[in-house]
């Protein structure tokens, strides 16, 4: 009976020690397989950038890890994604951080009026803001891998505008707080319409202007609704690319250092590639017959009075950390 014990216990151990075998180079090559849900069509500079991403750390990490990106709301609707993040429904999302300023009025910084109009300023205001916005998605349990911007905002309207009263009885396109705000000092009837609904909105006639980059307009082919383009240049808002935390964690050291480094990459490409198409678009515009300009002097104006009173708002809601952030913006000019 002892030997029959001691060869059942050998041939157990022999079992374990050949599991243990397998599991070791198992582990060794774990994988991982994401998905990036984003908001915008999967033509469109962001999503091609998106994209790219993916495909530069599948590359670098040699197939270790796999991100799927959902273009276009096609996994998450836009107001969804960051709630899909937090919950790792969705390891990554992309987001225009705007979207969030209804829950934290920090997030609403990049829709401050006429505060930076320019990609160089847009850059300078990036660099003091993500302090900031990194601790609010941290306690989120978010991280943010990076951010590009859209071009200058300009306004869309269905009629040629040389006052701040011919807007009066717009219907007006508004995607997040701020721009809502706007319109309804100018006296227009404002809809929250995403990206992914905006052809439809327009195509049936609930909106007929917004304030908006050159992208989204060339997305939508907008020249088939609207015909005039006002060049305001009202501020340029960003997309975050964020993951999980515990997503993040869950990954190798190399892995994470790949990501980080294709994040930087991305986040350069991004920005290089939005300058470059802010002209373009405008130029599209022209070819398919709609009138762009530089608004008049009397327009410019109401722009400018409406854009100190939404600042005004802003600091309001934003308290001492928005009051900080302008203030280190300023100083880094």
């Amino acid at each position: 009976m002892q030997t029959i014990s001691r060869r059942r216990l050998a041939r157990g151990a022999a079992a374990g020690l050949a599991a243990a075998a397998i599991a070791r180079p198992a582990a060794a090559q774990a994988r991982w397989k994401w998905d990036l849900p984003a908001g915008y069509p999967a033509t469109n500079f962001h999503s091609v950038n998106l994209v790219q991403f993916a495909k530069d750390v599948k590359d670098a990490t040699a197939g270790k890890l796999e991100i799927t990106v959902h273009a276009g709301a096609s996994l998450f609707k836009v107001p969804e994604i960051m709630r899909a993040v937090q919950t790792n429904q969705a390891q990554m999302g992309e987001l225009l951080m705007v979207v969030l300023e209804n829950e934290d009025a920090l997030f609403g910084a990049d829709n401050v009026p006429f505060l930076a109009t320019s990609f160089a300023q847009a850059r300078r205001f990036a660099a003091v803001q993500k302090p900031l916005v990194e601790k609010r998605l941290g306690a989120r349990g978010v991280r943010m891998l990076f951010s590009v911007p859209w071009p200058a905002q300009g306004f869309y309207s269905p009629k040629a505008l040389n006052a701040p009263e011919d807007l009066r009885g717009l219907s007006f396109r508004s995607y997040g707080a701020s721009a809502g705000r706007f319109a309804e000092m100018a006296g227009m009837r404002v809809t929250t319409i995403q990206a992914a609904e905006l052809v439809q909105a327009l195509a049936s006639g609930r909106v007929n202007s917004m304030i908006s980059s050159g992208s989204t307009g060339y997305d939508s082919k907008i020249w088939e609704h609207v015909k005039f383009f006002y060049d305001v240049q009202a501020w340029l808002p960003k997309n975050m690319i964020m993951v999980n935390q515990r997503a993040w964690a869950s990954l190798d050291d190399a892995t994470r250092a790949a990501v980080s480094r294709a994040a930087e990459v991305a986040e350069a490409r991004g920005w290089a590639e939005s300058e470059r198409l802010a002209n373009f678009y405008l130029d599209e515009f022209r070819k398919n017959g709609m009138t762009v300009e530089a608004p008049s002097a009397a327009l410019k104006a109401g722009f400018q009075r409406w854009g100190e009173e939404l600042t005004k708002d802003w600091l309001g809601r934003a308290g001492a950390d928005g009051q900080a952030l302008l203030a280190a913006y300023k100083a880094a000019g």
